[in-house]
């Protein structure tokens, strides 16, 4: 709230002043829990005079328009002045509207921000109206000239009146005191124990943390979110470092950072050798004459008692792990995935069943892909999950080693959330890769069979996210699936208990099974949209991915990005560029022709036909084009099928050059339109280049 009320501050009343013509060299804002403070540098004394000119009726309009007029613009009728238009005398007014000092706009613009400041959440206190986060208790503003002299800008707002006079820290400052400039009081703040820029306070935080925990041999975990909310929450930083009760050292060093951060604030600091968390770092707001000794004392015993909760859950945890986890997966019946979709015991049953059919395609056992998918989740029923959510995966990893399953099993109950955004690790661990498919490609699959699609900016269910996961785990893993045929197989076994939902349709066409087959290609889209985004970072052009989209295999992700990849890095070459020329003026040829005979062109054309040299070397370039590309299409040898595409540039561009298609001689003509039609059908066997601009 502090950042964004410093940036909320800045930005209304410096629209203000410019709106009211009081511009600005330079502003700054910064916050501390107390106060939020803008300075400006640059500002004009006062705004400039205005002149506006304002065109009103005709001459000798009726007397209620002329004075609708005079009204609006502020004028008397003798202040008006005749000109003639093209379309007649009309009345001109012209408003000057003076400059006014800049303390007067800025007492008008800062009441103005105080009274509608964009708090989420406000409060009213005492018998004013006021609303603010925490009761407003002074207000300083001064504007200082260049002579360095400081004037008090007034302001009264349900009794608060503005002065040049502030305090410091809460309990180390030395009470209210006048300053002159911005200067000054950031100084004066200073001298009084307030640190008022909120990166200074993170910067001393951290240099401090981390020079004490390496003077006892550690060091700090770092956490920027932590470190950035704990400098908005002191004024004076103190930071003082704990050590953690010997009884709480073994638990798992993500339970100690996550109940010290989320609990209390606190900075773990681990041992390197052993990775152990040992000790805490917690930051004070005020020096005392024992130098945080008892702050410390009192931080450690909440802490003990916190920790003691977090032993207490690992320890029935642990319990249930060892006896085999069906406890907590017997729970998840109870518990409901979505209303329309069933429990989480059943969603881990479709996601085990989706996870045997793709094990083979990743060279994984389905029995322990199986298995994997089983306990994936148990988790979510213990106890130290219920507590700290963002655990979850994470304590299933430690949970299934304890239970001695497989080292793999205990991987993917962490690794099969992954990726969880396009900064996250992706799983490459086979059986972590297989469950982490199963499980997004279910919750893409259910939530499309009940037609929750994401719309617009809205996606409740992150189900973009998910298929960029699926996206992701096979281009990066190299899995070669048709996911369009497994979404169908998938809704068709996993989810014969849904309602299938198609909005906006009548009686469905072609029952169930067409449904589903709209579902899937629906999906299908939806994916090739995210995979542009995905490659849109590589720098391949949407057009190029359309120009892949139209042909066969296109739900096989690995091969069509592997082609899309190939052609986006011929087009950038000069042959590329200029084939694709000769392609789209031989295809619009073509498909003229076409339409003005009314036949396609496709017969196939013969070199008997051929009258000029640059004719009969076009055939030649055809023949071997031919004879390299359609092999390597079949290897699906892309670069090898651009490469001898590239080839045919020279021959295309001299047949263009020298030979004139429409051709008196109707034989001639169509088969040098038969010809035509090869250069389509063998370049056109790569890629569906009408799609490619350019």
């Amino acid at each position: 709230m502090q950042g964004k009320a410093a940036d909320d501050l800045k930005k209304r009343i410096t629209d203000g002043l410019v709106e009211a013509g009081l511009t600005y060299g330079g502003a700054v804002a910064l916050s501390t829990p107390r106060r939020l403070t803008l300075a400006l540098e640059g500002l004009l004394a006062e705004s400039p005079t205005v002149r506006e000119e304002r065109k009103g009726p005709k001459v000798g309009a009726p007397e209620k328009a002329i004075e609708g007029f005079l009204r609006g613009a502020g004028v008397t009728m003798d202040q008006l002045e005749e000109r003639d238009t093209p379309k007649g005398a009309v009345y001109f007014a012209t408003i000057e509207k003076p400059g006014r000092p800049a303390a007067a706009i800025i007492a008008e613009v800062l009441e103005a921000t105080i009274r509608n400041f964009p708090w989420p959440k406000s409060m009213r206190w005492g018998a004013g109206s006021l609303r603010w986060v925490r009761p407003l208790h002074s207000i300083l503003c001064i504007l200082t000239n260049e002579a360095g002299e400081a004037e008090v800008v007034d302001l009264d707002i349900d009794g608060i009146t503005s002065g040049n006079t502030t305090e410091g820290h809460r309990f180390m400052g030395e009470g209210r005191f006048a300053v002159t400039s911005f200067e000054d009081y950031s100084l004066k703040l200073k001298r009084n124990h307030v640190v008022l820029d909120p990166v200074e306070r993170a910067e001393a935080i951290w240099q401090e943390a981390t020079n004490q925990a390496f003077a006892s041999g550690l060091e700090v975990v770092e956490d920027k979110g932590l470190l950035k909310e704990v400098a908005g929450l002191v004024e004076w930083p103190v930071v003082l470092m704990g050590a953690i009760d010997e009884e709480f050292l073994e638990l798992p060093p993500e339970v100690l950072q996550t109940s010290m951060k989320e609990h209390q604030k606190f900075f773990s600091v681990k041992n390197p050798k052993t990775g152990r968390i040992e000790k805490f770092i917690t930051v004070a707001n005020r020096e005392t004459k024992d130098q945080g000794a008892t702050i410390l004392a009192g931080n450690q015993k909440v802490l003990s008692a916190r920790l003691a909760d977090a032993k207490f859950f690992w320890t029935n945890d642990l319990r249930v792990a060892k006896s085999g986890m069906e406890a907590w997966t017997d729970q998840l019946s109870n518990v409901t995935f979505h209303n329309k979709l069933g429990t989480q015991a059943a969603r881990i049953d479709r996601i085990a069943a989706l996870a045997r059919e793709i094990a083979p395609v990743l060279g994984v056992d389905a029995d322990l892909a199986e298995q994997a998918a089983k306990v994936a989740k148990a988790d979510l029923s213990s106890e130290m999950v219920y507590e700290f959510p963002e655990l979850q995966g994470l304590m299933g990893r430690y949970y299934a080693a304890a239970a001695g399953l497989p080292a793999e099993v205990a991987a993917t109950c962490e690794e099969h959330y992954s990726p969880l955004g396009p900064s996250d690790d992706v799983p490459t661990a086979p059986v972590s890769a297989t469950v982490a498919l199963a499980d997004k490609i279910d919750t893409l699959t259910g939530f499309w069979a009940i037609d929750e699609k994401p719309t617009g900016s809205k996606d409740p269910f992150a189900l973009r996210r998910a298929a960029l996961g699926v996206i992701r785990l096979v281009l990066e893993n190299g899995v070669r699936m048709p996911i369009a045929s497994g979404f169908e197989q998938h809704l068709n076994s996993a989810f014969s208990f849904v309602d299938f939902v198609e909005h906006g349709k009548g009686k469905p066409e072609g029952g169930l099974e067409g449904i589903i087959q709209r579902k899937v290609a629906d999906l299908l889209s939806f994916f090739h949209d995210r995979l542009k985004v995905y490659l849109k970072d590589e720098g391949l052009r949407h057009d190029v991915i359309d120009a892949c989209l139209t042909m066969s295999g296109n739900d096989d992700l690995k091969l069509l990005v592997k082609r899309a990849r190939a052609l986006g890095a011929f087009l950038q070459t000069d042959d590329g560029e200029n084939l694709l020329q000769g392609y789209k003026r031989a295809n619009n040829i073509l498909s003229q022709a076409e339409a003005k005979d009314g036949v396609e062109y496709s017969f196939g054309a013969d070199v008997k036909y051929a009258e000029s040299d640059e004719e009969k070397a076009l055939f030649a370039a055809l023949d071997l084009a031919e004879a390299a590309i359609t092999p390597a299409m079949q290897s699906e040898d892309f670069e090898a099928a651009m490469t001898a595409m590239a080839a045919l540039r020279a021959p295309i561009d001299a047949f263009f050059e020298g030979v004139q298609v429409n051709s008196d001689n109707e034989v001639v003509r169509r088969n040098r339109l038969n010809l035509l039609n090869r250069i389509r059908q063998i370049c056109g066997g790569a890629a569906d280049l009408t799609r490619v601009e350019g």
